[in-house]
């Protein structure tokens, strides 16, 4: 009796030691253990060193981010821009190409930002920088007083084709600019970040 005494005293002690160590162990891994109260396991919830630094530093982390975007010193206005594509011989696209530079330029210069905008016609888009068809050229006159923020490229391909076909100079407007090619200017200014739209 007292032999089976001693090794149920072993067992109990060994099964302590176990749930003891396993407690420790848990709680060394930021996991959960429970301690006997009253009789009753309570589970508790320990937070590892490691994981109490990490989360002072994601706390951290967000404030700073919160306090940059308040800190007009940080946050830094960038500068814009826009190229706006015209390939079609129609008004009411001209138009509306001429509008969007307009409200896009407003809409900056009322925030206090810079941007810069540039209309780019190629194909039979090239009559809106046409001197001799143009049906927005008393527009694009005076938007060029009023905004320089805009500036307009035609396209040199389509001018030289225009000129082959009609058999005559294809004068274009003193607001314009001519260009190698109105694809490739399109092209080159998406590659060195500029928006795109085509309206």
């Amino acid at each position: 009796m007292t032999k089976f005494h001693h090794i149920a005293t072993a067992v109990a002690t060994g099964a302590i030691a176990i749930l003891v160590s396993t407690s420790f162990a848990a709680a060394e891994q930021g996991g959960n253990y429970w301690t006997p109260a009253d009789g009753q396991p309570v589970l508790h919830r320990t937070v590892h060193p490691r994981q109490h630094l990490a989360k002072q530093t994601t706390t951290t982390r967000k404030r700073s981010a919160f306090a940059r975007m308040d800190d007009p010193a940080v946050t830094k206005k960038r500068d814009h821009h826009l190229v706006l594509q015209v390939n079609t011989n129609d008004p009411a696209a001209m138009n509306l190409a001429l509008n969007n530079a307009a409200n896009v330029a407003q809409y900056y210069k009322e925030v206090g930002e810079k941007v810069k905008i540039e209309v780019v016609t190629f194909g039979p888009g090239l009559h809106m920088l046409r001197e001799d068809t143009s049906p927005v050229k008393a527009r694009i006159e005076e938007m060029a007083l009023s905004t320089p923020e805009v500036s307009f490229k035609a396209c040199g391909n389509t001018q030289e084709k225009m000129h082959k076909t009609e058999n005559k100079d294809i004068p274009i407007i003193r607001q314009a600019e001519v260009v190698k090619s109105g694809v490739v200017r399109v092209m080159e200014l998406q590659e060195i970040g500029w928006t795109y739209v085509k309206p």
